[in-house]
């Protein structure tokens, strides 16, 4: 399971949405989003580096990120 941090009105956070469900039609991955601003903590760690994907506790990317950046990071 892959989380990505996100937070509102974020363009790089919807275009990072984009490409994990275009990931999502070729490969059997699962990812839960969840909105920095809801957790003080998070917000305080992530908030200059959203979007975020991690695995558990490691960050695997952040910022500008689209497929092949993902298909690199997830090793598909």
């Amino acid at each position: 399971m892959y989380t990505l941090y996100t937070r509102p009105n974020c363009g790089l956070c919807e275009e990072a949405k984009v490409a994990l469900r275009l990931i999502q039609e070729d490969y059997p991955i699962n990812f839960r989003e969840v909105n920095i601003e809801e957790d003080e903590r998070l917000h305080e760690q992530y908030m200059l580096m959203i979007p975020v994907l991690a695995q558990q506790q490691d960050v695997l990317l952040y910022g500008k990120f689209g497929y092949g950046e993902l298909l690199e990071a997830l090793i598909l």
